[in-house]
């Protein structure tokens, strides 16, 4: 006997944390307190933008050929390395710190 929907993707399916894989698609919660609708609208940009949603969805905007789609993720991972030693060195004293910015009034 096949097992519906409901029971396969229900309630108690999803783990506790909000980003869970739902039907090969992401799945993401964000809590409304006190109807305070604007708070959570901006946990959730803030959660579509680490997950990089927005960046994906501008770059399907066009069509990108394979060629500049590979320079592309080459600069990126290029960009992504130097970053990296950047902040290990930094740690271990080679680089100065970068100045903090001044806070917002």
């Amino acid at each position: 006997m096949p097992v519906g929907a409901s029971a396969r993707f229900g309630w108690r399916c999803f783990p506790k944390d909000n980003l869970t894989n739902y039907e090969g698609r992401l799945r993401l919660q964000v809590v409304v307190r006190d109807n305070n609708v604007d708070q959570a609208l901006r946990a959730l940009k803030k959660k579509l933008q680490r997950e990089g949603v927005f960046r994906e969805m501008k770059l399907r905007n066009y069509y990108e050929k394979p060629s500049e789609k590979k320079a592309r993720q080459k600069a990126e991972a290029v960009r992504r390395v130097r970053k990296l030693a950047r902040k290990r060195l930094q740690r271990e004293g080679g680089l100065p710190a970068p100045a903090a910015r001044p806070a917002r009034p």
